[in-house]
């Protein structure tokens, strides 16, 4: 038995912050950073927002997809790294919000890779029969952890939410086929959000030092991304005696164009199978590859049979690729 997605969702906040909006906070460029990013323009959650109102609507719609009663759900996974509280969970505060009182609900952190990580985590579950269904949601508000004074990393990030429900089934010729996962903690030091948690508490220091936001080596952040999600996908691949040439579709973490175009390049995949929504949404994090997915999903892409590549890499470093057959 394997799980399928049964139904996709997303949410973005409605607030849009512009390049040109940035123009007049930090010493950049409209030109700048299209062209070194691609994007053009991300959404912020508005001050009354949290990361789990974002999960709620893109669950909700993911459910409706699934026809599937949120009350119903059987297990919660949230990828995240920015949840309402230190604790409890996201996925608790969203199992609540929804009503439900059957699932059990927690969280994944792999930040921007989060979502592929809860995704595999809840097919295990949903595979193996131990539950009926699972909702996977990837969310962050990465907005609350940017220091908008650095120009190198305050273009990047935006906020939103993305959801799939899986449920089993006995076809051999649909669903997750494979999943990779990796990590390198010697990494670490790349993209990380060194204050704010026991290492280095809330201080005077913390907040004077700006250390609670991200801090992030772009350049080494490059390299890695290219390497390690070329190597995740040609893994994936090979475990299904499958190659890039049998690809239909690639949803990707949208982090930065120029890697996503590295990426494509080296694995001999045109621009044209990979969902961009990079420029209107900036780098959602953990949200990003549900997002994608459910737009792709959404926009009629999808058919039956059609083999999806997926892939994200995040700080940590964590990364992986998936294989779904649709």
């Amino acid at each position: 038995m394997r799980s399928f997605i049964a139904g996709t969702g997303s949410y973005a906040p409605e607030k849009v912050l512009t390049n040109r909006d940035l123009e007049k906070m930090v010493e950049t460029s409209d030109d700048w950073i299209v062209e070194r990013t691609g994007i053009r323009e991300r959404h912020v959650a508005s001050p009354d927002e949290a990361t789990s109102d974002l999960a709620v609507k893109a669950a909700v719609r993911a459910c409706e997809a699934a026809s599937l009663d949120p009350k119903d759900v059987e297990a919660i996974v949230v990828g995240t790294i920015t949840p309402d509280y230190p604790f409890p969970s996201a996925a608790a505060v969203l199992q609540g919000r929804l009503g439900n009182k059957k699932a059990f609900a927690f969280d994944v952190s792999a930040a921007c890779a989060g979502s592929l990580y809860a995704l595999s985590v809840a097919d295990r579950y949903v595979a193996s029969g131990a539950v009926k269904n699972a909702l996977v949601v990837g969310a962050d508000t990465l907005t609350r952890i940017t220091d908008w004074t650095d120009r190198n990393t305050c273009i990047l990030f935006g906020d939103g939410a993305g959801a799939m429900v899986l449920k089993p089934t006995d076809d051999p010729s649909r669903g997750i086929l494979t999943t990779r996962l990796h990590s390198d903690g010697a990494l670490v030091p790349i993209l990380f959000q060194p204050g704010g948690g026991s290492r280095e508490p809330i201080s005077e220091k913390v907040l004077r030092d700006k250390s609670h936001f991200v801090k992030m080596n772009g350049r080494e952040v490059f390299r890695v991304a290219v390497r390690a999600l070329e190597e995740s996908c040609r893994e994936v691949l090979a475990a299904e005696k499958l190659t890039p040439g049998d690809v239909t579709y690639v949803i990707a973490h949208q982090a930065n164009k120029r890697i996503l175009d590295a990426t494509l390049q080296r694995l001999e995949l045109p621009a044209s199978k990979c969902w961009m929504n990079l420029e209107k949404y900036g780098n959602t994090s953990a949200a990003s590859v549900p997002m994608t997915l459910d737009e792709a999903n959404r926009a009629g892409w999808f058919k039956p049979g059609d083999v999806i590549l997926m892939m994200a890499i995040g700080g940590g470093m964590a990364w992986g690729a998936s294989v779904v057959r649709w």
